[in-house]
């Protein structure tokens, strides 16, 4: 078994999933971590064992004991921590979105395949089962040619502390701030559900409206350093390749569901409901004979590796780097168009390539 050295960059509530997740890998050793915030990374790395520790990706890359990295850093900084480690050689999983723009989406993904590194992006509900049953099940034919699709990522922070207090805790309010490099539900998790419903559907979108609402939140729009701007909800009408039409919606008031994604999607030959709710996963379908009366089965979903095997499985030669930052880039340009539709009153963009 190959052995794997891992370095963590950026020591945040996530970051520890990925610690966690990694450390149970057979072969993997996390041998640095790295974070601007000292005390932050001294506990970090007295929670997972970690030896080494960094205060700049340059440091980390000047001592390079390295193999592959993990960047759970906020989004803005994904791009200026994982070029140069690209550019050293590294293989390296990054948080969602890829960038904060598809322009440095596109340039990191060209990046990475000119290096040659094993790249991938943390779609962590690639690791649902039903959503990879549903994608097998349009990809061979079952529903037939996709017609029509309903999707939606809920959430319910903003109204429910059962994550923790989003109006005194920095983990949730720099996610509510742009100047904190937030772009809001729509980046946060809206990236989320759109990558469930193409994946599923098999094909990228061509058009996208969208339309954002920043709902208030604390007198004047602020709490301390943080400025409340960041959109809480999106909707949006999606265009797929093959000109079927759909629906999606991300929001944080959606109370009474924790951390729900939902896909229903229809072809003509039958339809799917793709679910991860209350952390099950669930596929039910209608399909050939049972259309005809309405009539829905539950199907059997078998377990998935998560994305944190499938990096190592990628780096040992074992698997796919699946999604990777090309897939990162095209729901980057996906979402800035979305943004665009938004400014832009809910005009329809065109997506491209």
């Amino acid at each position: 078994m190959q052995p794997v050295r891992l370095l963590v960059i950026g020591t945040g509530g996530m970051a520890n999933n990925h610690a966690e997740a990694f450390a149970a890998i057979p072969g993997v050793t996390l041998v640095g971590g790295v974070d601007t915030r000292v005390e932050n990374l001294s506990a970090f790395r007295a929670r997972h064992g970690i030896e080494r520790g960094f205060t700049s990706v340059d440091e980390a890359l000047s001592w390079g004991e390295f193999d592959a990295v993990t960047n759970v850093t906020p989004d803005a900084a994904h791009y200026a921590t994982t070029m140069p480690v690209i550019a050293a050689g590294k293989h390296v999983l990054c948080e969602k979105p890829l960038a904060t723009n598809a322009a440095k989406a596109t340039e990191m993904a060209e990046a990475a395949a000119r290096a040659g590194v094993v790249n991938m992006v943390n779609l962590t509900y690639r690791n649902v089962p039903a959503l990879q049953k549903g994608a097998a099940m349009v990809r061979d034919g079952a529903i037939g040619t996709v017609r029509h699709f309903e999707a939606s990522y809920l959430q319910s922070w903003l109204t429910q502390p059962a994550w923790g207090h989003w109006d005194r805790e920095a983990q949730w309010l720099w996610r509510l701030s742009t100047a904190h490099g937030s772009k809001g539900v729509l980046g946060d998790v809206g990236i989320h559900i759109l990558d469930f419903a193409t994946f599923v559907a098999g094909m990228g979108a061509r058009e996208v409206s969208c339309l954002l609402a920043t709902f208030d939140k604390a007198p004047g729009g602020r709490i301390g350093e943080y400025v409340l701007d960041a959109n809480d909800s999106a909707t949006m009408q999606v265009v797929l390749d093959n000109g079927a039409l759909g629906t999606v919606a991300a929001t944080r008031f959606a109370s009474g569901h924790l951390n729900d994604l939902r896909l229903r999607i229809y072809g003509e030959k039958g339809g799917l409901e793709v679910s991860f709710e209350n952390a099950v996963s669930r596929l039910r379908a209608s399909v050939g004979e049972d259309m005809l009366t309405a009539t829905w089965r539950e199907v059997e979903c078998p377990a998935v590796p998560t994305v944190y095997q499938r990096f190592i499985a990628a780096i040992r030669g074992e698997g796919v780097p699946e999604p990777d930052f090309a897939r990162g880039a095209l729901l980057q340009r996906l979402l800035d168009q979305a943004e665009a539709s938004a400014a832009a009153g809910g005009l329809k963009q065109e997506v491209g390539a």
